[in-house]
């Protein structure tokens, strides 16, 4: 059977590629745009993972989680659970796009400029140290104070999710603004990681990870713009700072921070060369009087032409922006979800509930994360602005500040993942922080959408 298709098909077609071609995406509305995908996604992998663990399912899922894998040679070999391997491998791949959107902010966005970067550091500083201070008022000593770190962290897909929810009531600037605060939030989560979540150090190892940070960096330098000796050398860096002791998703971000972020050309070079490229391939056109899309194929000269415009983009595109549009996707559709569908999965004995949200750890979790980040950012906010020391965004006022600081409390992602460095080896108290982390979680977000939405203008 064959089907014809008609010219309206074709101007249909047409017409969808020319939409294609002229799109213009900058790439915060595309970061935006997958945030948002991710947060919905994200929502049904917690689902799925909550419907699991509390049915029949839950001994094959526990079983897939503590299954080994293991890789290298018999003299050296790393062997972990699957479990394991998400939260340590996979993740160190999340904060390595976490670093480069932390470079990229630094260096054009947000904190690019001091007196603009004032209010969402001071901000993200206040949605850190209070949340910890509320945590520990209810856990002041014993095992349980490990959990401190656990309501300082935000997870930026699910709040630019329920942001998105509300369309264009919130003004770009105050998008803007939440982004940005979620970042240095994330530079503080990385650091406390770091620096309170180590127990024993292998100098042996240390000295080799800082040797191959050295190289990365030379390698920065030296002008090499292939992704490739990063990969490599930041593979063998994960492997050496997984063996120090110290948490190995540190390496994310400090690879991050050595990829290059500058054209290798000017844009009046690039321009002037696209011009030239594109009037040869118009030319070619013309002269083969073929507008079928097999004539590329059969064309070596429009081959060469689409190969050299190609290399073009690629000199004015920093390797920087080229990492993170390839793994955004990868991370916020594949990483994440997976993070969450082995995290998330929390048995509940619903006959235990009450006792479980009245205790230590569960209560300061969620007070840390409800109470403590809108108090932290707004009251921060509100001393920065007041001091004049750093201004509001156009078109934000204070409560909408308010309402990020209620939308910050969405701790999810990054909450958990603290949350199992804190109570690895007392799952006790992990299930405790994780029950704290989801009701608080649900809770920001319902009042932050509300709150927002009472806050704006339709």
């Amino acid at each position: 059977m064959t089907t014809q298709h008609t010219g309206a098909d074709h101007s249909s077609f047409n017409s969808s590629l020319e939409k294609r071609f002229k799109q213009v995406v900058s790439p915060i509305e595309e970061f935006l745009h997958q945030e948002t995908s991710s947060g919905i996604l994200l929502m049904i992998c917690v689902a799925a993972a909550l419907i699991i663990a509390n049915s029949p399912l839950f001994p094959i899922y526990d079983a897939v989680l503590h299954t080994y894998f293991t890789i290298g040679t018999e003299k050296f070999y790393i062997s972990q659970s699957i479990h394991h391997w998400i939260n340590d491998g996979l993740m160190a791949l999340f904060f390595f796009v976490i670093g480069l959107e932390v470079k990229r902010e630094i260096l054009i966005g947000e904190l690019s400029n001091l007196r603009q970067a004032i209010l969402p550091i001071g901000a993200a500083l206040g949605g850190m140290v209070v949340p910890a201070g509320f945590y520990l008022i209810f856990n002041p000593s014993g095992p349980a104070v490990n959990g401190w770190g656990i309501p300082m962290a935000t997870d930026i897909a699910f709040a630019v999710g329920i942001v998105a929810l509300l369309g264009s009531r919130v003004p770009k600037s105050l998008v803007a603004m939440l982004l940005a605060l979620a970042i240095v939030d994330d530079i503080g989560a990385i650091l406390v990681i770091a620096l309170f979540y180590t127990d024993t150090i292998h100098m042996g190892a240390l000295i080799f990870s800082g040797v191959c940070f050295v190289l990365l960096i030379g390698t920065n330098l030296v002008g090499v713009r292939s992704p490739i000796p990063y990969g490599v050398i930041g593979f063998i860096f994960w492997l050496a700072m997984l063996k120090s002791g110290i948490h190995a998703t540190l390496v994310g971000v400090l690879t991050a921070f050595t990829v290059p972020a500058r054209s290798t050309v000017s844009g009046h070079m690039f321009s002037e060369a696209m011009i030239d490229l594109v009037k040869k391939f118009q030319d070619q056109i013309e002269d083969s009087g073929d507008s079928r899309m097999l004539n590329v194929l059969r064309n070596t000269k429009k081959q060469a032409l689409l190969q050299s415009m190609e290399n073009g983009v690629h000199l004015m595109e920093s390797p920087l922006q080229r990492m993170e549009h390839v793994l955004h996707g990868w991370v916020s559709f594949t990483i994440v979800p997976l993070f969450a569908l082995a995290n998330a999965g929390i048995p509940i004995d619903f006959s235990r509930l009450g006792e479980i949200l009245l205790h230590p750890i569960t209560v300061g979790v969620i007070a840390g994360l409800l109470l403590g980040k809108v108090v932290g950012i707004f009251s921060f906010s509100w001393v920065i602005v007041k001091l004049k020391l750093g201004d509001l965004p156009q078109g934000v006022t204070l409560p909408q500040i308010a309402g990020i600081g209620l939308l910050a409390g969405i701790g999810f992602t990054m909450s958990i993942f603290i949350g199992t460095l804190a109570f690895e080896s007392q799952p006790d108290a992990l299930l405790n922080a994780k029950i704290g982390i989801l009701f608080a979680s649900l809770a920001a977000g319902l009042l932050g959408y509300i709150w927002l939405y009472k806050t704006t203008e339709g």
